[in-house]
């Protein structure tokens, strides 16, 4: 155990080291070198797989079952970070248990003008106004088809195209849902990123109860809804409610945020991730869970980036968690050392499985 926490601080003092040489690479140059690396995993099993021996934790404290897949453990690879399908492979390396493609949108599209993601080392935060660029549809179908059914649950990220009319956005989703049901396990409704000109607009009981009424109708597989932080609390009781009524098998709390103060950004365009998320993240996860905990799943996601910060989130009622930020910031060892440290957590508080801390704060707080 010793010599592990030795090898595991060794590994943090790597990445400290080589960090400010990262951060004087452009946010979104330094992602596709990652990329680009990450796209030869399969092919260089001597250099990733000290990495999944390492970095990937496959407990049975950790193994849950939902919606009939299998999660080796529940952290999760956060949309944005493999938008294309193209570092599936590598996912295991990183230690993820499973994973979201995306956003993806019917047709391809080159996102917003650049520069459009920057670094606030101070905070340990990220912008990006991206604006869902992506390969489209059909060459991201044709990606998948040669690795799915995949080791890890593949969930795909699904948004409307940035041309598409607010009153035709129903009909992106149908497309993307049609188009990957067979070569993805679970959908993610994404109309909470403010990236997309309008698409927040969709977060009202009208779209969502269309939605789930056409979705439902193309697929058996699980279909989420992913929500904004910035809506007020009443509004995401209500849509919590409704969305589980009308047929989600799922939601995930929350997305990026437009609270520009949160970082003193002069910049006011895309969203923000990473630790100045973390409250009002956690917020809303408490509000969701207590409208809709047990009846589906959640999943938490926006400012995770510690084992204490995690666990808060198990007991609060997430089933499954993920980061995309903290990598960035923490390092690419960052969510096996998670893993570890919730398994430690979990024995010390005499739980025998994650399920049992799931949602332990509001069995005790409805107990008293």
């Amino acid at each position: 155990m010793e010599n592990e926490k030795w090898k595991m601080e060794n590994d943090k003092t790597f990445f400290e080291k080589i960090k400010p040489l990262i951060y004087k690479t452009d946010p979104e140059l330094a992602h596709n070198m990652v990329e680009t690396i990450f796209k030869t995993a399969r092919r260089c099993p001597l250099f990733f797989n000290p990495l999944i021996k390492r970095n990937f934790i496959d407990d049975s404290i950790l193994n849950q079952k939902i919606w009939n897949l299998e999660f080796k453990n529940p952290i999760g690879v956060a949309a944005g970070f493999d938008k294309n399908a193209t570092m599936i492979y590598a996912w295991p390396a990183l230690g993820f248990g499973w994973g979201e493609i995306g956003a993806l949108t019917p047709k391809p599209q080159a996102g917003n003008p650049k520069p459009r993601a920057w670094r606030w080392p101070d905070f340990e935060a990220i912008q990006n106004a991206y604006g869902f660029n992506n390969d489209g549809a059909e060459a991201i179908k044709e990606r998948l088809k040669k690795l799915y059914p995949f080791i890890l649950p593949i969930g795909a990220n699904i948004g409307k195209n940035k041309t598409t009319k607010e009153d035709e956005a129903i009909n992106d989703y149908k497309i993307l849902v049609e188009k990957l049901k067979d070569v993805v396990d679970f959908f993610v409704v994404n109309i909470s990123s403010p990236n997309t000109p309008g698409l927040r607009d969709l977060l009202n009981e009208e779209f969502i109860t269309t939605l789930f009424n056409e979705l439902k109708t193309l697929t058996t597989k699980p279909i989420l809804i992913k929500f904004s932080p910035d809506m007020e609390d009443e509004i995401i009781r209500n849509l919590a409610n409704l969305s589980v009524e009308k047929g989600a098998n799922g939601i995930i709390v929350t997305n990026t945020t437009i609270n520009y103060d949160l970082i003193n950004s002069p910049i006011k365009k895309g969203g923000i991730s990473g630790k100045p998320l973390a409250k009002r993240s956690y917020e809303v996860l408490k509000i969701v869970a207590k409208e809709v905990f047990p009846k589906v799943p959640i999943i938490s996601v926006g400012g995770i980036d510690s084992i204490e910060e995690a666990y808060k989130r198990i007991k609060a009622g997430a089933s499954l968690l993920q980061i995309y930020t903290a990598i960035i910031y923490k390092g690419p060892f960052i969510v096996g050392d998670i893993n570890k440290g919730l398994i430690e957590l979990l024995k010390k508080d005499g739980f025998n499985h994650i399920s049992e801390a799931i949602g332990i704060d509001l069995k005790e707080n409805n107990a008293t």
